[in-house]
């Protein structure tokens, strides 16, 4: 929430600001399971469709933009008791992490012991909890994330950003994980607790000037697309600039589609994002072996794109059977994995 100028609480604006983040974060899931999709029907079927260009499309900017939303309301909570903070920003994900890994081990352990053996699952689940597993690398990294801003929180923000810069601009590969997403994507997150604000008022002013900011977004969109197909985005400091860019386009499509109230279902996958996140895997899996294996389909960009809405709607589903059930441990964590008191909160309003 934000406050007017007598001090009192803006709920209008609150209400507002929430509805355009929904709106993004439901356009990044959606990316994010399209990637998965796509990129999976293709290696297992060997060739590429056309959803393959979209997916390049979005490359530049698809986790940036995830990253610097997920840093927006940081401000509001980051000077809160560490205990506090530690429960919310780092337990909380840890919990959803351990829980989401053993289950994709034991989707995944009979295939795996069949080629490598028992031993070697064994392993691989230990070695999940150093480097994250498959899809879950983003919760595992977000509350590293979260820690590190309030470590350095006396360090001048200027000095942290401009670090933050250089270590994506250097484009790290160790093979690891953390330490190569971390210093890819950190400057993201920084950047949208930092200039939260900012970020704010450039979703008014688009909502304000609906026109210019339609202009805005074709010539962004044409920029971008060039510089995805013929790899200038990947390169150092160009990655960091096309980032930014697909950042501030993803902002003015939400505040756009907020506004006009259109594509609500983009809003609520976005305010269930974290539940998106965790279960979509399965039925992505699913889908994706039952069409590639019936062959009913033949053009695989279909195929992708299918596996993409079964992906993101499966997910839904899942959590709409499990949440008042004793299954509602799977999206809603319970009490006893708090170290203070358990909020009258949904799952997504603590992320």
């Amino acid at each position: 929430m934000t406050m007017n100028s007598t001090g009192s609480v803006d709920h209008v604006a609150a209400a507002n600001r929430l509805d355009w983040v929904d709106y993004g974060k439901g356009i990044c899931i959606i990316m994010v399971v399209m990637m998965h999709s796509t990129l999976g029907v293709e290696a297992a079927a060997g060739q590429q469709g056309f959803m393959h260009a979209v997916v390049e499309f979005a490359k530049p900017f698809r986790m940036p933009d995830f990253f610097l939303i997920s840093g927006l309301f940081l401000a509001r909570v980051i000077d809160r008791d560490w205990r506090t903070y530690i429960d919310r920003k780092v337990v909380h994900f840890a919990y959803f992490y351990v829980l989401w890994v053993t289950i994709q081990f034991a989707v995944k352990a009979p295939a795996f012991a069949a080629e490598q053996g028992a031993a070697y699952v064994a392993k691989m689940y230990l070695f999940s909890f150093i480097e994250p597993f498959g899809t879950l690398w983003f919760i595992y990294l977000l509350p590293i994330f979260f820690v590190v801003t309030k470590l350095t929180q006396r360090v001048p923000p200027a000095v942290i950003w401009v670090v933050g810069a250089a270590l994506e601009i250097a484009t790290i590969h160790t093979g690891w994980t953390v330490i190569d997403e971390f210093a890819s994507r950190f400057v993201y997150f920084y950047s949208g607790y930092l200039l939260a604000n900012y970020v704010f008022s450039l979703a008014r002013d688009v909502q304000s000037h609906a026109v210019v900011a339609l202009v805005g977004l074709a010539v962004w969109a044409l920029v971008n697309g060039a510089a995805t197909y013929t790899g200038v985005s990947d390169w150092p400091l160009m990655s960091l600039v096309f980032g930014f860019a697909g950042c501030a386009a993803i902002i003015a499509v939400s505040a756009l589609l907020a506004k006009m109230r259109w594509l609500d279902a983009i809003r609520y996958c976005g305010e269930h994002s974290l539940v998106v996140y965790l279960a979509f895997f399965l039925p992505m899996a699913a889908s994706r072996i039952l069409l590639l294996k019936t062959g009913v389909i033949s053009d695989i960009g279909t195929v992708s794109l299918i596996v993409t809405i079964c992906g993101v709607a499966g997910a839904m589903a899942w959590w709409w059977a499990a949440r008042n059930t004793a299954f509602r441990f799977l999206f809603d964590r319970p009490a006893a994995f708090w170290l203070t008191p358990k909020p009258r909160v949904t799952l997504q309003a603590a992320e």
